[in-house]
């Protein structure tokens, strides 16, 4: 049985689980709200159509961050692939910061950014305390070739 990783324990693993799900239920939605193209005037938070532009952004945008979202959210949410997890995680990250910093720069309220700032403490909570088993496995110290990287993440 491979010892876990977590803080507090079985608490970790429930904090864990809600973080990930909401996290992932966050990205999917929002994602599929991008994707269809949801006409939603006077909501720039998940940005549709006319968020979007509001925002100073092309239409087309939402797209590509609607089908990154839902990609992502699979990626966090399906077992092994630890590599492919640190990269749903990252992109996760890159998209929610850049979100707030854009809600931040056109001048909007607090409330509009909100749900990013949510998603993205939730996107740091989910991988901070992701299991061993979703998490790159340590390399050895020293010299390693390129089979033993590829070995290690198999």
């Amino acid at each position: 049985m491979k010892k876990r990783n977590l803080p507090a324990g079985k608490a970790g693993k429930i904090i864990y689980w809600i973080a990930t799900i909401w996290l992932s239920l966050g990205m999917f939605s929002t994602g599929m709200v991008q994707i269809l193209r949801v006409e939603s005037e006077g909501a720039l938070a998940p940005p549709g159509v006319w968020g979007i532009t509001q925002l100073g952004y092309p239409v087309y945008f939402l797209t590509v961050l609607g089908v990154w979202k839902i990609l992502g959210a699979i990626a966090v949410l399906i077992p092994k692939f630890p590599l492919l997890k640190e990269w749903a995680y990252a992109g996760f990250f890159f998209v929610m910061s850049g979100a707030i910093f854009t809600h931040i720069a056109v001048g909007s309220p607090m409330n509009e950014f909100l749900p990013s700032l949510l998603l993205l403490i939730m996107n740091v909570v989910s991988w901070y305390l992701r299991p061993l088993d979703r998490k790159i496995p340590a390399l050895p110290a020293g010299r390693v070739s390129i089979n033993q990287l590829n070995e290690s993440i198999a």
